[in-house]
């Protein structure tokens, strides 16, 4: 099993999902972490509360309950449940570390994009935080720390992109210079991690965190 399971119990299961795996997939012939994690538990009830892009790699929690799913839905949904990202950009943020709030729309392409003046009632508001860990000025990448105030579709990819430094090896909203660099730094997906999570345990109602190491 390509997934790593990070904790288990009778209520949820916490795994490092690898690059380049969806969370669930249509396509029967597909790999994914749900078809894993059901063949790992010989069928029993699995329910996907959240999910992660194909090409990013990070922490995800499923829950083994109906009860359990409920809750935590509620907790990703009211923003309870706390994800902290790290990813390589291109290029020196400056400043190094601030809030970027866009408008968002999703494409039928199955790609979204910032929506520039008056946002309509398809748009939707994206906010996010970072700061810079470090900048290697030798081939001009910032890592960063990010945290999502919303949860939007490709919203950390689509708003670093934008705002002119797209994530390394992003091929989707990336440009010739990040995904050159990808290359350069053998990295063969998007350079995002879900690093950290932290939510209530839906049956023991404690804070609990994972952490995994980071890009």
């Amino acid at each position: 099993m390509k997934t790593q399971i990070l904790y288990e119990d009778n209520e949820i299961i916490v795994v490092h999902k690898m690059p380049g795996m969806a969370t669930q997939s249509a396509d029967v012939a597909s790999l994914d972490v749900e078809s894993e994690l059901r063949n790992y538990l010989s069928g029993a009830p699995l329910y996907v509360v959240h999910r992660l892009d194909q090409p990013v790699e990070g922490i995800l929690v499923f829950a083994k309950t109906s009860d359990a799913a409920a809750k935590l839905s509620e907790q990703s949904v009211d923003g309870r449940m706390h994800k902290e990202y790290t990813a390589l950009v291109t290029g020196k943020m400056e400043p190094e570390e601030g809030t970027l709030t866009d408008y968002l729309v999703k494409l039928p392409s199955g790609m979204a994009r910032v929506v520039e003046g008056k946002p309509n009632r398809m748009c939707k508001k994206a906010i996010l935080h970072f700061h810079t860990i470090e900048y290697n000025s030798d081939i001009d990448v910032s890592k960063l720390k990010i945290e999502l105030e919303t949860g939007r579709f490709h919203q950390i990819r689509v708003q670093f992109a934008h705002a002119g430094h797209p994530l390394v090896g992003d091929r989707k909203y990336g440009s010739e210079q990040s995904i050159s660099l990808a290359g350069e730094l053998g990295i063969r997906f998007v350079a995002l991690c879900a690093s950290k999570l932290s939510f209530e345990h839906p049956a023991t109602k404690e804070m609990v965190e994972f952490v995994i190491d980071e890009i």
